[in-house]
């Protein structure tokens, strides 16, 4: 009998890519001035990833961000208020096009688009911990993932789809490689409406600690906790 927390880690039901290139898990040393990571796959194109939500009768895709096609809609989320008091990116088309060409040359970390139903509702990022900015402040393995959301279309706000955009990241990031074994984070401490939703995706509060420009609540969710009790 195949165990249900099994069944959710077959990348193929969910994972919309052509192929699935699997590394073996060899540790590498990662320092200041040796930025070289492990073998990983490419970045994907076109859909990543897509699963139908029962409960909110939607169906859930990710895609890459197009800096061409998806610049406008970047602009108008990035100087929402609501959003931009997180982001800090309240910035210029001119200037948000730099920030999304830099990160296309960053290999530790890559834009993304969420849909509901074929509508564009939330950009994310997704990142390599052990490269990311987070990487000095706890102890990293070379396969750890981590994320940044935001829901910029209006339509969708609210906690059932947040809550479901919150799982489906994780479980994405899960599928995506199997050698990741721990999702981190790193939401400001006063965050408590983020916290909350943690919580419910099976991510622990683990500890706080002062980023430059905020103080910030360490979070990280297990493959083996999340796959045993979160619902999907």
């Amino acid at each position: 009998m195949l165990k249900r927390s099994v069944l959710r880690q077959l990348p193929l039901l969910w994972r919309k890519q052509a192929s699935h290139l699997t590394y073996p898990a060899i540790e590498t040393s990662i320092g200041p001035a040796d930025r070289l990571p492990p073998l990983r796959s490419p970045r994907p194109n076109g859909v990543m990833y897509e699963r139908w939500l029962p409960d909110l009768d939607l169906t859930l895709s990710f895609r890459p961000i197009d800096r061409r096609n998806d610049l406008d809609l970047f602009h108008e989320w990035m100087n929402d208020g609501r959003v931009s008091f997180f982001w800090e990116l309240a910035q210029s088309r001119e200037e948000l096009d730099g920030y999304l060409a830099a990160q296309e040359q960053d290999p530790h970390i890559f834009g993304v688009i969420a849909s509901l139903d074929g509508e564009p509702s939330g950009y994310l990022e997704f990142y390599w911990g052990k490269e990311d900015r987070l990487g000095p402040y706890y102890e990293p393995t070379d396969y750890d993932r981590g994320w940044h959301g935001l829901i910029g279309n209006k339509r969708h706000l609210g906690r059932p789809k947040t809550l479901a955009l919150f799982r489906s990241v994780t479980h994405y990031l899960f599928l995506d490689d199997p050698r990741t074994h721990r999702i981190v984070g790193e939401p400001r401490a006063s965050n408590h409406k983020m916290l909350s939703y943690c919580a419910d995706a099976a991510y622990d509060k683990v500890k706080e600690f002062d980023f430059p420009h905020k103080r910030a609540m360490f979070v990280c969710c297990q493959r083996e906790r999340f796959f045993s009790e979160v619902p999907l």
